[in-house]
């Protein structure tokens, strides 16, 4: 790694525990979104589907609902669907639905969730679970024949416990799987979990305006020493890139939060194009993560959005890395 003057963390260097009760206590709205509400979200009127979507989430949260939907009221849906593209706000919808909600309530990330199960085992995981009546999914995605089965289960005894569901997704839960693995073998699975929840559709343009085919920026060593001497040393960390991808590979997801816990600024050092799958698909959940923290990233090498093959962003996963690219190009800016 390039010298740089200057004493800051690693985070390389910490192999972070996480007991079940900081799981669940961490399963909260990021702080990005730790004081998003309905009032706050404001709705493009281009767009008439946004606060159609807001005002179905509000009276969702709020228990309220009158016209039915799959024989029953909108109010005694098991959950509600927000599906949308990136940057038109269903993640600030969903953290105000958590918001709003009167009763124990868990938010996270679908990988939240899947890593929790990892952790505890599914059945330790039903019953730490089981103290919330509200479970707010961010990001739902299939990857796998593993997460399908593992996912509808989990929705259905949880479900059966009276326990209520809120989730974003960019694909709608009917398609869950598709261009992924054989989705007409689960298909009775992802049926399954489509069928519980009120389907929203909101349209609209990414907020953010970063489209993947931007031009990425990579900092010379030099750029890179003036950024970290404008940052503070005890809340920045600094790294070199496949260093970063290798620990990754010893720690379990659900962990790479607490990598983070104290750091606003990270650099890493000479990133290029993965070329392992396995490492892209750990430095997407390690980037969601990040962008969670809200940190601020520079990179040298390759320009970090464009870290991820151009066969990666058109196959099977394109989901993952398409929201990868939009979030790393937000803490690069």
């Amino acid at each position: 790694m390039a010298t740089f003057p200057g004493d800051f963390r690693s985070i390389v260097t910490l192999q972070p525990q996480v007991s079940t009760s900081q799981l669940l206590a961490e399963l909260v709205p990021p702080r990005e979104f730790s004081q998003a509400t309905f009032s706050t979200y404001v709705p493009h009127t281009e767009f008439p589907s946004q606060s159609q979507a807001r005002d179905k989430a509000k009276a969702f949260a709020e228990g309220k609902g009158s016209r039915k939907l799959f024989g029953r009221s909108e109010s005694e849906s098991v959950g509600i669907y927000l599906d949308g593209g990136f940057g038109v706000g269903k993640t600030h919808l969903l953290a105000s639905i958590w918001h709003t909600f009167r009763g124990k309530k868990a938010f996270g990330s679908f990988i939240s969730y899947t890593s929790l199960i990892g952790a505890l085992g599914f059945a330790e995981a039903i019953v730490a679970l089981s103290r919330f009546e509200l479970i707010c999914i961010d990001e739902f995605e299939l990857d796998d024949p593993g997460d399908t089965m593992m996912m509808s289960r989990l929705i259905n005894e949880l479900s059966a416990k009276g326990i209520k569901f809120a989730a974003t997704s960019n694909t709608p839960p009917n398609a869950l799987g598709e261009g992924r693995f054989a989705a007409a073998d689960f298909q009775r699975e992802i049926h399954g979990i489509a069928d519980k929840f009120q389907m929203l559709r909101i349209d609209g343009e990414d907020h953010r305006h970063r489209p993947i085919e931007q031009v990425g920026k990579a900092y010379s060593a030099s750029e890179m020493e003036i950024w970290l001497a404008g940052c503070q040393k005890a809340a920045t960390a600094l790294d070199e890139f496949d260093a970063v991808l290798k620990h990754l590979s010893t720690i379990h997801p659900s962990r790479y939060g607490r990598l983070l816990e104290g750091i606003e600024a990270l650099g890493l050092v000479n990133c290029h194009v993965l070329d392992n799958q396995v490492d892209a698909l750990r430095f997407v959940a390690f980037v969601d993560r990040a962008y969670e923290a809200q940190l601020k990233i520079r990179a040298t090498g390759t320009p970090l959005t464009e870290v991820f093959s151009a066969s990666y962003l058109s196959g099977g996963y394109r989901k993952k890395y398409l929201r990868a690219v939009s979030r790393l190009g937000a803490m690069t800016e």
